[in-house]
């Protein structure tokens, strides 16, 4: 039998930097961090790597908490010499179509208004538009920039469609080494007193409705751990962990795939901010291609219009490009390894060619793709859960769909809060179970619009 003063049930971004937070920032001694698989290997390095303030409402808390997140990793990067390859390229953001320039100008006021940043338009020639560096993060513009007409669009960045009729580059955004941060504030929270147990947490003892103690399941047997504080940050198996302390919790699981291969006829410039196309797409086939598609059932969806948002960026120093488009959003139970369609590398390049022409060619010749992915789990209207549950001594620190890299620093700040008893600032109630009940919040989610997912 052991003891731990508190246990983090996941050793992914979230939980890590949990234990960093609790242990080298506020010097919590006895904190134990628990997961079956080696740390970061389950969804954390499936990641997109990127992190941005860029973010829609009702409320300003997820801008306020992103601002957050990304002044610590920034204060993190000034002061180990930035292992993890913190940069400012941004997200750009375009469309083809006329009638998003309003839209477009109405979002980005939105997000000045919530904290995110000055809006300035470009038109023209746009000559006083700033681009931003290939590396680094210092001395960059917030907010975002607005390019509108196809001159100002193609002179800036003649590797999008020559269709392309506006363009916004959100710019407290870019993307980091995933892996090296988690590394980094792994060995750090380690150096602390961390200690890492290899095991999966089979029972929790919660008699009289409060945390008493863990059972875990290790190689070398099952170990008990007297323990009254419990960190739930088990990712996609949040759920499962929640059955234990006998709660339903309101989390569920989409797929998140992504495709990796060689660009080979270096169609997406190295220096390229993460890109996203913000219009649904028909997949470009040929009449050949259509009539053989349209003949079976199983493929014939592939002519059907696809929704808005294929993104994805260069990757590392070499020719390699990642590619994403969650155009799935089913919800599904998170299973491993994680199934994803067949067709997906040819689905995502095609329909990311309606942003990048260039990427025609590889229609037919795409080099062998990497593909890989894990979740999105989320909430209902995509805002995260970080704060007590209903049984004495638990907390959940779970649903970052997508965003739990670039959440890692200001989400974990919140919940050693909580955990701690410690102060917390005013718009932390908008990521604890208890939003539920609020009637404002509950009347946001009858009417909620937009979640702010790519």
């Amino acid at each position: 039998m052991a003891k731990a003063e508190i246990v983090i049930c996941g050793a992914g971004i979230a939980g890590i930097s949990a234990a960093y937070e609790l242990s080298v920032t506020r010097g919590q001694r006895g904190v134990l961090l628990v997961d079956e698989l080696p740390p970061f290997t389950l969804t954390s390095d499936k990641s997109t790597e990127c992190y941005r303030n860029w973010w829609p409402g009702p409320g300003d808390a997820m801008v306020r908490l992103m601002n957050r997140s990304i002044d610590r990793l920034e204060e993190l990067a000034r002061g180990s010499g930035n292992p993890f390859l913190l940069n400012r390229r941004g997200y750009l953001y375009a469309s083809a179509q006329e009638g998003q320039v309003e839209r477009f100008r109405r979002a980005a006021e939105e997000a000045a208004e919530l904290g995110a940043g000055e809006v300035r338009m470009h038109e023209g020639e746009a000559r006083d538009y700033r681009a931003a560096p290939a590396s680094g993060f210092e001395g960059q513009p917030v907010g975002a920039d607005i390019i509108t007409g196809r001159a100002a669009v193609a002179r800036l960045f003649p590797w999008l469609s020559p269709d392309t009729e506006v363009a916004l580059h959100a710019r407290r955004c870019g993307w980091l080494s995933a892996q090296q941060l988690g590394m980094h504030l792994l060995e750090a929270a380690r150096a602390a007193g961390v200690e890492l147990l290899r095991g999966r947490v089979s029972r929790i003892d919660a008699t009289g409705g409060r945390v008493r103690s863990l059972s875990i399941e290790t190689p070398s047997g099952t170990t008990r751990v007297d323990t009254s504080r419990l960190v739930v940050a088990a990712g996609p198996l949040v759920n499962s962990v929640g059955e234990r302390l006998g709660l339903d919790l309101p989390i569920f699981s989409e797929r998140h795939i992504k495709v990796t291969f060689e660009d080979r006829h270096s169609v997406v410039p190295r220096d390229a901010p993460l890109f996203i196309w913000t219009d649904p797409v028909n997949l470009p086939w040929s009449e050949e291609e259509r009539g053989l598609l349209a003949e079976d059932g199983e493929t014939r969806y592939l002519l059907d219009e696809f929704p808005a948002g294929a993104h994805g960026r260069p990757l590392g120093a070499g020719r390699s490009v990642i590619l994403y488009w969650t155009y799935d959003c089913e919800p599904v139970p998170a299973t491993f390894p994680v199934e994803w369609d067949p067709h997906l590398p040819e689905i995502v390049v095609r329909g990311m060619s309606a942003m990048l022409p260039g990427l025609a060619s590889y229609f037919g010749a795409l080099p062998r793709p990497w593909i890989d992915g894990g979740y999105y789990t989320k909430t209902r209207e995509n805002r995260p859960l970080m704060g007590p549950l209903p049984v004495e001594g638990a907390f959940i620190h779970a649903a970052f769909s997508g965003f739990g890299i670039m959440a890692s620093m200001g989400a974990a700040e919140l919940l050693a809060a909580h955990v701690l008893g410690d102060s917390l600032p005013d718009y932390a109630w908008a990521f604890t179970l208890e939003r539920y009940e609020r009637p404002q919040y509950r009347q946001w989610l009858e009417t909620w619009d937009e979640s702010g997912q790519l």
